[in-house]
């Protein structure tokens, strides 16, 4: 049975088309990936399926009384609010209901023996839909998906204001899961979750009985739950039944098949206006002319698929630092309350350092208080000389109405327009993103834009927080490249094994020494 048919949907911002009459249907029970590069739309056709965005033509429809749940990376949690509020929100309906039976027991003195009557069956029918919901046992649901997500740790009383990337991604993928919708759909629930959480996440995803759509970059995390593919590029998209490695290779045989089409028809296309030319102006050969013009002129011509441009990071380098990059002594980091026991740590010139563990436990507050950007409870931190540092930070909050040329131009003001888009062309970007404003591009190409400030940057340590989330396959092969060729150190923070464990010489778990408990 289709849940969801879309028909000939054409969508695009200004005059940057993103689809142009794509089609898409899902059925019961479906495990769909969503894939595409940064920019191609995948996160705009999710708001465009949910109502969040109109399209400019076509048709979208749902089956009647299906429950969709979104998991949407850029939704709001208001200042004020607990983790456990923002998860009792999964059952407002219920909570609704309830309100609505004991009002209609507030008013049962007050009305005629047959209005009486109906209220005592309207009360009942609800009650019985709490007690099937589970309304009773609500708490006890709560507390369970978030110890499976890790926000018992954290603390369900805490403000969802004050929380981190990964803990709000958290919140909003429990939440999500509490209302159990008929549908999932999942915009890079892997953003900011650390390796346990992740896990937790593909087991569910793995024994889910009802249809999800998943946009995700997490290769391996999107093909152990999955079974189709939406593929979307040039404004196309197209299905595929299996896993990415089964794309791949279909992908591949239909673009030679493409190209070996589109040669074909280039030879024709040159042979019949080869003959028209030669023989138009004879009166024996001009019919024969004009029924080869007639053949060119109702052929339809095959175009071959513009080459997305391939990102390539290549950092400059700055003078050898001193041998020593830091040691930090005795070391207690937080914000008020400590996250560490005291630390003595050291990192010396050369060495590529992942520091890994659960989203929470202060890898982001060790970064900051390292570069001395956050002051330390208590403790030190002494930094080498001659650092040249490059920081990618994990979130940046602020709305930028910059174009990219603008933004790229603010940090190299010496640079001429050319050596600006060359910049950012380089990182894999188009012409229309780089004269896009910041704001309207996709999390994929706002990294990118960020990556190109850092690789024209001389460095000598580079300081990385997350620097993989958004961005598409190609670019994260590219990076991971780049990181590997580079001669000077690494302070790294990533929950991708696939990605790190290639690029750096040790691992420091972080969960060894926080306060935190697990």
């Amino acid at each position: 049975m289709s849940i969801l048919n879309v028909e000939k949907l054409s969508h695009g911002f200004g005059d940057r088309a993103i689809f142009n009459d794509v089609s898409f249907r899902l059925l019961k029970g479906e495990h769909i990936g969503l894939i595409g590069a940064n920019g191609e739309g995948k996160s705009t056709f999710m708001n465009i399926i949910t109502g969040k965005l109109q399209p400019d033509d076509g048709k979208v429809e749902w089956s009647k009384r299906m429950r969709v749940g979104y998991l949407d990376q850029h939704a709001v949690l208001s200042k004020g609010m607990s983790i456990r509020d923002v998860l009792k929100g999964a059952f407002q309906y219920l909570f609704d209901m309830e309100q609505e039976m004991n009002d209609m027991y507030g008013r049962m003195g007050e009305v005629s023996p047959e209005e009486l009557e109906r209220m005592l069956e309207d009360v009942g029918t609800i009650q019985d839909t709490l007690t099937n919901q589970d309304f009773y046992m609500i708490d006890a649901k709560i507390e369970e998906t978030a110890r499976g997500l890790g926000l018992t740790d954290i603390g369900l009383e805490k403000d969802v204001h004050d929380l981190s990337g990964g803990q709000r991604t958290k919140v909003l993928l429990s939440k999500l899961l509490l209302e159990k919708p008929d549908i999932l759909l999942l915009d890079e629930p892997t953003n900011y979750l650390d390796e346990q959480h992740i896990e937790w996440l593909r087991r569910y995803l793995q024994e889910y009985e009802n249809a999800f759509i998943l946009i995700s970059h997490d290769i391996p995390f999107l093909n152990s739950v999955i079974n189709l593919i939406y593929h979307m590029e040039n404004q196309e998209l197209n299905r595929y039944v299996g896993d990415y490695e089964h794309f791949q290779q279909v992908h591949e045989m239909r673009k030679q098949q493409h190209e070996s089409a589109y040669k074909r028809q280039q030879q024709e296309i040159s042979e019949l206006k080869d003959f028209v030319a030669r023989n138009k102006a004879s009166v024996a050969t001009r019919n024969m002319a004009m029924s080869r013009q007639k053949k060119l002129d109702k052929m339809d011509v095959l175009e071959l698929a513009k080459e997305k441009p391939k990102p390539q990071f290549n950092f400059k380098e700055a003078r050898t630092s001193s041998k020593l990059i830091f040691e930090a002594t005795q070391l207690v980091i937080g914000y008020g309350d400590p996250l560490s026991r005291p630390l003595d740590l050291h990192m010396e010139r050369g060495q590529k350092i992942a520091l890994v563990g659960a989203n929470g436990i202060g890898k982001t507050t060790l970064l900051r208080s390292i570069l001395g950007e956050i002051p330390a409870l208590s403790g030190t931190v002494q930094r080498g000389e001659n650092l040249f540092i490059g920081y990618f930070q994990q979130e940046m909050k602020d709305t930028n109405y910059n174009t990219c040329i603008e933004e790229v131009w603010n940090e190299f003001p010496s640079f001429t327009q050319f050596e600006v888009r060359a910049a950012l062309a380089k990182c894999g970007l188009t012409t229309k993103h780089i004269e896009s404003k910041i704001a309207v591009l996709s999390g994929g190409e706002k990294a990118k834009v960020r990556l190109c400030k850092l690789i024209n940057r001389e460095s000598n340590l580079l300081v990385l927080d997350e620097p993989t989330n958004h961005l598409d396959v190609d670019a994260k092969e590219e990076l991971k490249r780049a990181l590997q060729a580079y001669k000077g150190s690494i302070l790294l923070i990533s929950h991708e094994p696939e990605f790190y464990r290639d690029v750096v010489t040790e691992t420091w778990n972080c969960e060894s020494w926080t306060t935190k408990v697990f």
